[in-house]
């Protein structure tokens, strides 16, 4: 879309309205609902620390009710201790699986009966703990201990809140001061309060209201370390409220409501980055919003203009397409009488240069079959020259035999060669040609090598290409074997290896060396004698008949000698 167009000026001025448009609302809807999330997360905390202070005011109820049922059994017994007030004791003690223990205690600290587990333990300092001295001080004044270790018992050793009160009993006829104690299991309350959730990190805790001591908390540790992570100072200051506070550079909201029946502080604190990430959730929501509804206006206003200008798009998309090389491409646009005409023919002229490509592919191709075909031409003369002075030699020396022997084998080995013009033999006659091959070689060379041929009779009736095999036996012969001292050795072999035929002519002879042997095929290394075709002639022929996956590889290490292997397709005549 061009700056100056009309498209790029409509499009511009529908989006510079819709955007204005939507940051203006957008900020106030934004407003609102995060002040409405953070009056909803106190609402919610809120209504969290009611029900909490709403339960355990009917729970400390419950227990205050239990108690006075115990005191008013001991105060209506005559003479203790006696086995109906312990009768009745641990009546009561039974209705409730979290009392700990119901006993009485003179003023002196000596034990006068009680409902408990096991014997009391010696040096408790029962009358320097501070449940105790409370209920002397505040005689018929009932008083809630903060949690602690019941530590007056042996085993087991239960964390409870102390329920006491100092009484009047009936003891060997006279009247004496006395402390009821009851210990209530704080495992109830805090399997209570462990329920609670303020959030994934929020939580809730008591203090008392006289000193701000730590009655519960999620980290019971925090009981004993002190009040460092907790503002309990400020909570002190409301019966009913809300305050702000940070502890480890987190701002969090603190809730304070009083139990009204025993003076503690629930305190329901509550984090403001979980406050934030329901903000964070809403500006993502705002931002997706102002997104689709920016794209969807983008593509009301573009879309008339695209109608025009799309045509001229994909006409030049398809030139670009055209200039990478990508000659198959054909374009259907339907538009405006100019742009369809102009599409027409640029079909027209990619068809054409398509055509021409292809002509001058096949040209090429034929061209380069010409070119092998000279190359394969080349080894008839060149072979038949220096067979025959060969055979010259053997008639001056009177071998007669050796002569026949060889002019035979000459005979049949351009039959094969010649094949009335055909490319394609069958592996028979490739086999038979390649052994007349060695018999002239041999003839020539003398006890210079050897050889040996081994085929695989099912591979005889397919097809292969012709001369393929004495170019390589050429090279064995020539490059390998001629400078050893010892003597030479070639084996030639035939077989079927799935859906292809392998040759391998393997020599015992000098071997090639590294760095040739990485060009020897990609034409980077000649040969610099030999028969003139080698083993790159012979790839290229093999792909070129029979496609890329089909040549020549080689295999051959210094002085180790030389393994080649030829792949061609398993195909009959009529497939070729």
């Amino acid at each position: 879309m061009r700056v100056k167009s009309i498209q790029f000026t409509i499009t511009l001025s529908f989006i510079f309205i819709t955007v204005t448009v939507m940051l203006i609302v957008s900020l106030v809807l934004y407003n609102k609902f995060s002040r409405t999330a953070e009056e909803n997360a106190f609402l919610n905390t809120q209504q969290i620390i009611e029900q909490m202070q709403f339960n355990l005011e009917n729970y400390i109820e419950g227990m205050a009710d239990t108690f006075q049922v115990v005191d008013a059994k001991i105060a209506k017994s005559r003479g203790i201790p006696s086995d109906k007030l312990l009768e009745q004791l641990d009546t009561i003690a039974s209705t409730r699986e979290d009392i700990v223990s119901i006993d009485l205690f003179t003023a002196d600290g000596e034990l006068v009966t009680g409902i408990h587990n096991t014997e009391m333990r010696k040096n408790t300092r029962l009358t320097e703990q501070s449940w105790f001295k409370s209920a002397l001080e505040n005689p018929n004044h009932l008083t809630f201990s903060l949690p602690h270790i019941q530590n007056l018992f042996k085993e087991p050793y239960k964390w409870v809140v102390s329920m006491s009160k100092g009484v009047t009993i009936q003891r060997e006829g006279q009247w004496v001061d006395a402390v009821l104690l009851v210990d209530v299991n704080f495992k109830t309350l805090d399997d209570v309060f462990r329920t609670v959730s303020l959030g994934k990190k929020g939580y809730v805790y008591i203090i008392d209201e006289s000193a701000g001591n730590i009655v519960y908390h999620p980290q019971q540790q925090l009981i004993y370390i002190g009040l460092k992570y907790e503002n309990v100072e400020q909570a002190l200051k409301f019966s009913y409220g809300k305050y702000m506070d940070e502890a480890d550079g987190e701002t969090r909201l603190n809730v304070v409501k009083t139990v009204s029946n025993i003076g503690w502080k629930i305190i329901g604190v509550s984090y403001l980055d979980e406050i934030v990430t329901t903000r964070n959730e809403i500006s993502t929501f705002m931002i997706w919003l102002f997104v689709i509804v920016l794209v969807f206006i983008l593509l009301i206003s573009a879309f008339m203009s695209a109608r025009i200008s799309q045509p001229i798009k994909r006409l030049k998309k398809s030139m670009e397409m055209v200039e990478k090389g990508h000659f198959d491409t054909y374009i259907h646009v339907r538009g405006a009488d100019e742009v369809e005409q102009l599409s027409r023919r640029f079909n027209l002229m990619v068809s054409r240069v398509r055509e021409l490509m292809d002509q001058s592919i096949h040209e090429q191709e034929v061209k380069r079959k010409n070119e092998l075909e000279v190359l394969q031409s080349q080894i008839n003369p060149h072979f038949l020259y220096n067979t025959l002075n060969s055979v010259v030699r053997m008639v001056g020396s009177g071998k007669n035999e050796e002569v026949v022997t060889t002019i035979t084998s000459l005979s049949k080995f351009f039959r094969i060669s010649l094949s009335k013009g055909k490319n394609i033999i069958t592996v028979q006659e490739e086999i038979e040609h390649i052994r007349n091959y060695l018999i002239i070689q041999k003839m020539r060379y003398k006890d210079k090598f050897d050889y040996e041929i081994q085929v695989d009779e099912e591979a005889l009736p397919y097809k292969t290409l012709k001369l393929i095999l004495q170019p390589i036996v050429e090279n064995a012969l020539y490059h390998g074997i001629e400078y050893m001292v010892d003597e030479g050795h070639i084996r030639i072999s035939a077989r079927i290896e799935g859906e292809r035929i392998l040759f391998q002519i393997r020599d015992n002879g000098v071997g090639i060396p590294e760095e040739t042997l990485k060009g020897i095929l990609s034409g980077q290394t000649k040969s610099e004698k030999g028969s003139g075709v080698g083993l790159r002639n012979v790839n290229e022929r093999i792909k070129l008949y029979f496609g890329p996956s089909y040549g020549v590889t080689v295999e051959s290490e210094p002085e180790e000698g030389t393994m080649v292997n030829i792949w061609i397709p398993k195909v009959l005549e009529e497939e070729v």
